[in-house]
């Protein structure tokens, strides 16, 4: 599976030893494991299931941020009720670590490619 759009990619191969799927963003990229990525997939939904509680109550200049942890994940969506972006910090057991980030609507859409692709 493989899957990109303005600021963001995604790619899964199941089939591959090690690390078999990438994601990416603006100038960047990195390797994760099938369940780095289900567990990324998993917080980035309840993200937006947060965001999406409280939107209808911000007003149109209102800023949020959310911040979440999960597992070797540490994600961040920040914007304001109509466009969000994401920052994550990623510190694996196995001591790999990364950072990035992806700006309105390239987040939505990243987070939309993980729910369709459904279980990995």
């Amino acid at each position: 599976m493989q899957a990109e759009g303005a600021g963001w990619r995604l790619a899964v191969d199941p089939s591959r030893d090690g690390y078999q799927a990438l994601i990416g963003g603006e100038g960047w990229a990195i390797e994760l494991s099938l369940e780095e990525l289900a567990s990324l997939s998993a917080l980035c939904g309840r993200l937006q299931e947060q965001h999406l509680a409280i939107a209808d109550q911000l007003m149109a200049e209102e800023a949020i941020e959310i911040a979440l942890e999960q597992g070797p994940w540490w994600l961040e969506l920040s914007g304001d009720r109509e466009r969000w972006g994401l920052r994550f910090v990623l510190s694996a057991p196995n001591g790999r670590g990364a950072e990035g980030m992806w700006q309105p609507p390239a987040s939505g859409e990243l987070c939309l490619a993980l729910a369709k692709a459904g279980s990995f």
